[in-house]
């Protein structure tokens, strides 16, 4: 089967080629620049402690180790000379992690250069594609002009996405909805490690707003807020901004500092439509804008990058299915367009600060709360996305229990026993085109695995994991925050929890994973008995682990046709309505509960479409929106 073609090298599109490499999947990555990125310390990303975890998890190190990436020991926020909020980060709550985009990239480059599923083309710009049934041809220009043939497309070429626009899909929203002046420099603060936000600051010329956010080895980002449409900013009206502000946090005098870099950093809020139309999806800043009030786009479109991966590798590897393809945008647009609306309606509220509102007793720390929670990525503005509302979400179950992860949010990262008896993090295990089925079982730490597989709830358990309809993975762990002892997680791929169940329920944890997976079955499997025990797949199928690299010669025939689009949501500020979810019933108890009867059998693999040949497509397959001029010369290239 043809690889999946990515748009944009950016850290999005290397994400999610990373991420599709660990299912398996092989990628062409277009790469429109020469594959470096320029060092520019003015532009830093912000990431939550569980997309920190996802991207480390694809560099195959940790990020905030490096020369210039940080993890802050303290948040505060101040207004004029008071302290008003202070945040200690610890193992309850993790501190973000603060680096240049350019490091992040990079480490995404080396990790990108041992991977041979993926293949990078640079100086490569699309200018057209065209999709049918079986997969998508995009035509670059450049140097070497060339025809590509994919089996999806994922376009991450940013903001002004070509993809986008070849895709015809609506880019509405709001320009300019903040500006801020931005300095990279290093100098000796006295709180060194601790992020600040400093609203109203005393001095002279300290602007509404200051933000102050460490990197390591002494460098700094400062952030002052400007007035949306305003005059340009000067570099001698910024140097004095910087020696205001440093001589107002240094009791009066300015600390020697070394300037690296400046900027202006615009925020606009924009949304497309639509983030798929068929075998192309959009992520990242080509589907999303985002940044005022501390949030942060990037979070956001790697967070696409990890939904997205899991979802088009099932359909790579076992045929495609609208239901869990289209999940994704229902997913992600809806925690986008929740972000983009609580940082709408409280942008009058935090930044007009002159009418009656503003002199509500305790209006001020309320103001301040929700601009750090924007910042620290906590409430409306910051908090991890949750997909309780999914169409993927399980049917109700009797068996269901409530633990302290709510089902659709990302578990936590709780310390597991592998297959192997070795002890791992529950992260460490995600990304590798598996479900993983948790077992809450206290005491088995101190013993060896041996003495416990075959005892107990264990084999049982194992039965009914094997017959589950996708590959899944068993894991023990002794505790799980609000998890009774017995207690079996199912999670998804990308980390988020399906449902928690009391005990041994083979026919609810089929169902389960059968939801979660789109209410199909992509590798035909004997569905468990009665008894919970599994067997064989139909007419001697072997199961598949995507995380194997398996004969792709028998995958060519597999995956039915697309449908042209998926439905348009409503508008940029309308997310689709999260319901909430009824409580579980009491669980019947600790102990090895009774089963039930199995699922229905498990259902063929979609019908195959034959696949589109190599030659070079007739005509032109598309025209160009970026107003230069078309290439059509090229030779037809099958990426490998």
């Amino acid at each position: 089967m043809d690889p999946v073609i990515v748009v944009g090298a950016g850290p999005v599109g290397l994400a999610l080629a990373l991420a599709l490499a660990r299912h398996s999947v092989p990628t062409v990555v277009l790469d429109e620049g020469p594959g470096k990125d320029d060092q520019r310390l003015a532009r830093t990303a912000v990431l939550r402690e569980d997309t920190a975890a996802f991207v480390e998890r694809l560099a195959g190190h940790s990020l905030g180790g490096l020369e210039l990436g940080a993890r802050w020991t303290r948040w505060r926020s101040v207004r004029r000379k008071q302290v008003t909020r202070e945040i200690s980060f610890d193992d309850e709550m993790p501190a973000p992690l603060h680096l240049p985009q350019h490091v992040l990239t990079g480490a995404l480059r080396e990790a990108i250069a041992g991977e041979r599923l993926i293949t990078v083309s640079v100086d490569s710009k699309l200018d057209s594609l065209e999709q049918d049934a079986s997969g998508v041809t995009a035509h670059t220009r450049g140097p070497k002009a060339t025809w590509w043939r994919g089996s999806y497309l994922a376009g991450c070429d940013g903001s002004r996405s070509t993809a986008r626009k070849l895709l015809d899909i609506r880019f509405p929203g709001r320009t300019a909805v903040e500006r801020h002046a931005v300095a990279a420099l290093r100098t000796e603060l006295p709180w060194p490690g601790e992020a600040l936000l400093h609203r109203m600051p005393p001095w002279r010329g300290g602007g509404p707003e200051v933000t102050g956010r460490p990197l390591a080895e002494g460098v700094w980002r400062l952030d002052w807020l400007l007035p949306p449409r305003g005059d340009l900013v000067t570099p001698e009206a910024l140097v004095q901004r910087i020696r205001a502000t440093l001589a107002g946090w240094c009791g009066g005098t300015t600390p020697p500092y070394e300037l690296l870099d400046t900027g202006v950093h615009t925020v606009h809020h924009r949304l497309a439509r639509r983030w798929r139309v068929g075998r192309a999806f959009l992520a990242g800043d080509a589907a999303h804008l985002l940044g005022a009030l501390g949030t942060q786009g990037l979070d956001e479109g790697l967070r696409d990058a990890d939904n997205l991966a899991w979802k088009l590798a099932v359909a790579w590897h076992h045929g495609a299915h609208d239901t869990l393809l289209d999940s994704y945008q229902a997913e992600r647009r809806a925690r986008v367009t929740a972000r983009l609306r609580a940082a709408d309606q409280s942008l009058p509220v935090l930044r007009g600060g002159k009418g009656l509102r503003s002199l509500v007793p305790g209006a001020a720390r309320g103001h301040d709360a929700l601009l750090t929670d924007g910042h620290v990525g906590r409430g409306p503005l910051g908090a991890p996305a949750s997909y309780a509302d999914s169409p993927l979400a399980p049917p109700p179950s009797e068996s269901e229990i409530v633990v302290a992860t709510e089902p659709g949010m990302p578990v936590t990262d709780v310390r597991v026993t592998a297959p192997d008896g070795t002890f791992v993090q529950l992260r460490e295990r995600l990304g590798l085109g598996r479900l993983l089925v948790v077992l809450v079982a206290p005491g088995t730490g101190v013993w060896e695995r041996r003495h416990w597989m075959s005892a107990g709830l264990m084999p049982r358990l194992a039965a009914a994991v094997t017959a589950l309809p996708h590959h899944a993975e068993l894991l023990v762990a002794e505790s799980y925050p609000g998890a009774p002892a017995h207690a079996v997680l199912l999670v998804r791929p990308d980390g988020h929890l399906v449902t928690a169940l009391a005990g041994v329920r083979p026919a609810e944890l089929y169902a389960a994973a059968q939801a979660a997976l789109g209410g199909t079955t992509p590798a035909a499997r004997e569905t468990p008995d009665s008894k919970g025990t599994g067997g064989e797949s139909p007419g001697g199928t072997e199961r598949r682990d995507l995380a194997g690299r398996g004969d792709r010669g028998e995958r060519a025939d597999r995956g039915g046709g697309e449908r042209s689009g998926s439905a348009e949501p409503s508008g940029a500020a309308e997310p689709s309505g999260a319901e909430e979810r009824s409580g579980a019933e009491e669980r019947s108890g600790p102990g090895d509960p009774s089963g039930s009867a199995g699922p229905p059998g498990a259902g063929e693999r979609p019908g195959s479409a034959g696949q589109v040949g190599r030659g070079e497509p007739s005509g032109s397959p598309g025209k160009s929106d970026s107003g230069e001029p078309e290439n059509a010369a090229g030779a037809v290239r099958r990426a490998e």
